[in-house]
């Protein structure tokens, strides 16, 4: 991961903790405090998209993630995991969160850490329709989240924060060029999604118990890259200044152009919150953290 890893711990340096506990050493941890837990909400994975370690990726990923919904499920406790909009492999099948098994099993993820968050929500899906879940479950397919707290990220930080220091720095963004004729250079689209609006979803969940399944998290609005670097040029107000430069090869055929949540599903549950605009949540994330040299909330 690289030695921003090493930040992670600054994502909780301003949070009192209880305890903090090796993935390991968890088992036994909740069977000693199993009267004390009221949910739990699994976010942990290897989520680099890079990553070629399939075995270790089967162990974090896969049969963790088991372990705990099985926890959960006999001792009657809700569970909210994180899957990922990264199921849904180049969108040829579009972006609905249908539950059953025969959507499900016909999506084709692009990289191995797709892959094993969709082969967890077949064993979700799979064990509920058995009779053997969580009282109330949740396996949340986020799209491109954005904010606050990715700081150690690397490479695998959003656009946003990638884009930042050009922009303090007066320098052009750098964004890829289009190499598909239906779409402008800087028009590529994505689901960007408020780190924010996350952790509200994940709250009405837990408050609300209710039993999502398989659901998407996003806006339900494409926006395009460009959209995203004027958000952040405006946030500052500083001219747009552009530059695109091609998508390297390695990754050019297999590229997204289009991703939008439908969430049709999570609505049908009586979410009625609305969504942060990128606007906005750039000028949050930039103004509140980014330009005050503190991105961790």
């Amino acid at each position: 991961m690289g030695s921003d890893a090493d930040g992670k711990w600054r994502n909780l340096a301003k949070h009192a903790i209880a305890d903090i506990i090796d993935p390991d050493a968890l088992e036994p941890f909740l069977a000693a405090r199993a009267k004390d837990i009221e949910a739990i909400v699994h976010m942990g994975a290897i989520s680099s998209t890079t990553e070629t370690d399939v075995d270790l990726i089967v162990e974090r990923n896969i049969r963790f993630s088991q372990r705990l919904w099985r926890w959960c499920a006999q001792v009657r406790k809700p569970l909210i995991y994180a899957s990922s909009a990264a199921t849904y492999g180049d969108g040829a099948q579009g972006f609905v969160d249908d539950n059953s098994l025969e959507a499900v099993n016909a999506l084709r993820p692009l990289n191995a850490y797709g892959w094993s968050k969709k082969a967890f929500d077949v064993f979700a899906l799979r064990s509920a329709a058995r009779g053997h879940a969580p009282p109330a479950w949740s396996g949340l397919r986020f799209f491109n989240v954005y904010g606050p707290g990715e700081g150690h990220k690397g490479g695998q930080k959003s656009v946003v924060a990638h884009m930042f220091p050009r922009v303090q720095a007066g320098e052009p963004v750098r964004l890829f060029r289009s190499h598909h004729p239906d779409y402008p250079d800087g028009g590529q689209l994505r689901d960007f999604v408020y780190v924010r609006d996350c952790v509200d979803v994940v709250e009405w969940l837990l408050e609300s118990g209710q039993s999502g399944g398989v659901i998407n998290v996003g806006t339900g609005k494409a926006r395009t890259f460009a959209d995203l670097a004027r958000a952040l040029f405006n946030a500052f107000g500083a001219p747009e200044n552009i530059a695109f430069v091609d998508t390297p090869e390695a990754i050019r055929e297999k590229y997204q152009y289009f991703t939008e949540a439908d969430m049709n599903r999570l609505r049908g549950h009586g979410y009625a919150r609305q969504f942060t605009t990128i606007e906005s949540g750039v000028a949050d994330y930039a103004q509140r953290y980014l330009a005050a040299g503190d991105p961790h909330p």
